[in-house]
This record gives C-alpha cells, sequence and structure tokens, in this order.
C-alpha cells in the first residue's frame, strides 16, 4: 500500500491538480479540521470536490477524525507550543480516537491525505501516514511536493 501526501499552500492549481494527476491515486482524503475557509481557494471543500472530479477522475473523502483539534492547533500557532508538543498531543489524540482501527485501509489504499501546508516536515498530514502506517505495517508513503 502506498500512502500519498500533499499540502495545497504555495502551489498554484495548475501545479497542485497535475501532481494529484499524475500520482494515479483514486480518493482523496482531506484531513483538515476547517475545509471551508475562503483562505483555503481552490481548496475549499466543495470547490475541490468539483475539481477533483473533473480534473483527475478522484473521489473527495473528508475524515476530521484525522485533524488535530481546535485546541491543539491554537496552541501551536497562536500561543507558540512549538513542533514537539504539538506532535506529541497529536499523536496521543490520534492513539486515543483509535484512527488505525477507525480508519479502513481500503480506503487509504491508492489515497492522497490532504492538508494546507506545503511541506510535509512540520504537518500533522505526515504524523498521520506515518501513524498508520507504522501500525499497519507494508505501506509507504510518498508526498507529493
Amino acid at each position: 500500500m502506498k500512502i500519498y501526501t500533499i499540502g495545497f499552500t504555495k502551489k498554484p492549481a495548475e501545479k497542485f491538480f497535475s501532481l494529484l494527476r499524475t500520482s494515479g491515486a483514486s480518493t482523496l482524503i482531506d484531513v483538515r479540521l476547517n475545509n471551508v475557509s475562503q483562505l483555503s481557494g481552490f481548496a475549499k471543500r466543495n470547490d475541490l470536490k468539483f475539481f477533483l472530479g473533473e480534473l483527475c477522475a478522484m473521489t473527495y473523502v473528508h475524515r476530521p477524525d484525522l485533524a488535530p483539534t481546535q485546541s491543539i492547533l491554537d496552541d501551536f500557532k497562536k500561543q507558540g507550543s512549538g513542533w514537539a508538543t504539538y506532535e506529541d498531543r497529536f499523536l496521543k489524540l490520534m492513539e486515543q480516537r483509535r484512527v488505525e482501527e477507525a480508519v479502513p485501509r481500503e480506503l487509504l489504499k491508492n489515497a492522497v491525505l490532504l492538508c494546507s501546508e506545503d511541506k510535509p516536515h512540520h504537518c500533522h498530514r505526515r504524523l498521520v501516514a506515518e501513524y498508520l502506517a507504522g501500525h499497519w505495517g507494508s505501506a509507504t508513503i510518498e508526498h507529493l511536493v
């Protein structure tokens, strides 16, 4: 199984959808807590769902259970809690939610995890992919950048 990840910021729509199309993935899994913000541009939920179908023949699924809580986000972005604290809290949250059992493996087969961050280094989509790959075994991760 291969799990892809992608972020939409700092990418023009042409590059974003080209990366998705050439990945060969069939499903995009939106792991953002807030997917309707005006700041999301072409990646707002309804627009993204339309574009994915029209441009990439992909389906769209929103899984907020794979997103951090608002409190975790606020502590990191507004209070400056630091990446190590954010990562620790989010990993514990996924453990509490038992996402490895809640998320069907078939859903992630040939799928892309979407978040907003440009690069995966300090983004929770990487943590989700690594967490699930670690629990499920035999999964590889490819970040589309």
